[in-house]
């Protein structure tokens, strides 16, 4: 295939998916179609009701006619040139007199009326369209004299050349007209580009701006479209803000009395039959207490504007710190391997979030690595001017299905429903808030064996 003909496939490609994808290019073409049919069905219509219905009406006038025109050419006598030149100089018609003694021809360089040229063995005028049979048209446009002379009647063509000037009139005609009707389409939907651009807001959670009032006062369908939708974005927007209100108030005062619920499990008597149940109570306070700061958390990161506190932070150095720190709760986290490129860049990152994400992706790396050949890896490479890292453990992995939700707040893997290995499905989410504040991206995949989970952060 040329290069010519792949533009032009390309460009044909591009024309049918901007016709598929917008109703106001939908609605020009059927306004266009719709007037080039009634166009042509009127032309079509007139011209057969015309070329049908008018014979039989006119043949007795017609004849009369040309009675009268034939005996003012010949007055009682031999046909005369100057009258015969009189009536075409008065008249759109054609003469030719053959005879013995008179032989002319009005419009010598037309060599038949249109009206008797090119029909069948003369039986009808052009095209094949017949009056009747060879006898009756020759009756109509053609007299005998009693001299032996024949005169022959026609159409003049001169009188037509304009003919194309009127259909090109009648095109541009259509075409203005099309063009007035695609003004109209494109004023009258443009209230839609607005309503899908609130739409999308709405979608991304920003309700700050709803659809322009000027969308609003429309007396149709599109109008009322724009407030509806407005009210839904009002409507989300008072659950979502009553929903947080509720989770932050609960949060704020759950920490009071697991404070003191805490306390008063540390002043319990540290004996033998006591020790055991002390330790797991204050094992499930502190589950609990990082429930409420995650949830916290979470809602603070998931605002449109999350608050970052940056400074220069050396990913490597906070790396080995947060699997120091993970030690006390997985002992198994000392196996952890660590793989850093050389020469990573120093980035502005909160490093309080990032070492939330680390220590995320770690602890849910170390849960679901239990029994597993090889320890968790962490990769730190450069990614850009970036920085790409990657946290994968060798554990069963999660179905495929299963991958696009994992980062969904409180969703827990089939394999991982208990609160042992599965937490409460709030540790990915951080670490996708968390990406999403600094600038970067967020992936999981199965690395077969295990989870891989990727996080970009960009550069400066």
């Amino acid at each position: 295939m040329t290069d010519a003909r792949a533009k032009k496939l390309s460009s044909w490609k591009r024309a049918k998916h901007r016709i598929a994808h917008s109703i106001k290019l939908r609605m020009v073409l059927v306004f266009l179609l719709l007037a080039a049919g009634m166009t042509f069905v009127f032309f079509t219509g007139a011209q057969k009701a015309f070329s049908m219905g008018w014979r039989e009406a006119a043949r007795p006038l017609l004849m009369d006619y040309v009675d009268r025109i034939a005996a003012e050419i010949t007055n009682g006598g031999q046909p005369s040139v100057e009258r015969a030149l009189s009536i075409t100089e008065r008249l759109p018609l054609t003469v030719r007199i053959a005879g013995p003694q008179v032989n002319w021809a009005s419009h010598p360089g037309q060599a038949e009326s249109d009206w008797m040229r090119d029909k069948p063995d003369d039986s009808g005028p052009r095209n094949g369209e017949k009056w009747g049979n060879g006898k009756d048209w020759n009756g109509i446009l053609q007299r005998d004299t009693a001299d032996g002379h024949t005169i022959q009647f026609g159409i003049n063509d001169e009188v037509f050349v304009r003919r194309p000037r009127l259909i090109g009139y009648a095109l541009t005609s259509l075409l203005v007209l099309t063009l007035l009707a695609w003004l109209y389409v494109r004023r009258l939907l443009k209230p839609l580009d607005a309503i899908g651009e609130g739409a999308r807001r709405f979608g991304a959670g920003d309700f700050s701006q709803p659809i322009p009032e000027r969308c609003l006062h429309g007396p149709d369908e599109l109008g009322e479209l724009a407030a509806t939708i407005n009210t839904m974005g009002q409507d989300i927007q008072q659950m979502l803000d009553a929903k947080r209100a509720l989770l932050l108030a609960i949060s704020h005062e759950l920490r009071s009395p697991l404070t003191r619920a805490r306390l008063n499990t540390e002043l319990l008597p540290e004996t033998a039959e006591v020790n055991p149940q002390r330790e797991a109570l204050l094992r499930d306070l502190q589950e609990m207490a990082r429930l409420i700061t995650d949830l916290l958390e979470s809602e603070r990161l998931a605002t449109k504007h999350a608050a970052l506190q940056r400074e220069p932070v050396a990913l490597e150095a906070l790396a080995r710190e947060v699997i120091g720190e993970l030690q006390a709760r997985h002992p198994e986290a000392a196996r952890t391997a660590l793989h850093a490129a050389p020469g990573l860049p120093t980035l502005p990152l909160d490093p309080a979030r990032m070492r939330l994400l680390l220590r995320n992706l770690l602890d849910n790396a170390l849960r679901h690595s239990a029994g597993a050949p090889l320890p968790p890896e962490l990769h730190l490479s450069t990614e850009g001017q970036g920085i790409r890292i990657q946290v994968r453990d060798h554990g069963p992995g999660v179905p495929d299905g299963q991958i696009p939700h994992l980062a969904e707040p409180f969703f827990r893997p089939d394999t991982a429903r208990t609160r042992a290995q599965g937490g409460v499905g709030l540790g990915l989410y951080l670490c996708k808030l968390v990406a999403q504040a600094h600038g970067g991206t967020f992936a999981v995949r199965n690395a077969l064996p295990g989870l891989a989970v990727t996080v970009t952060l960009p550069g400066a």
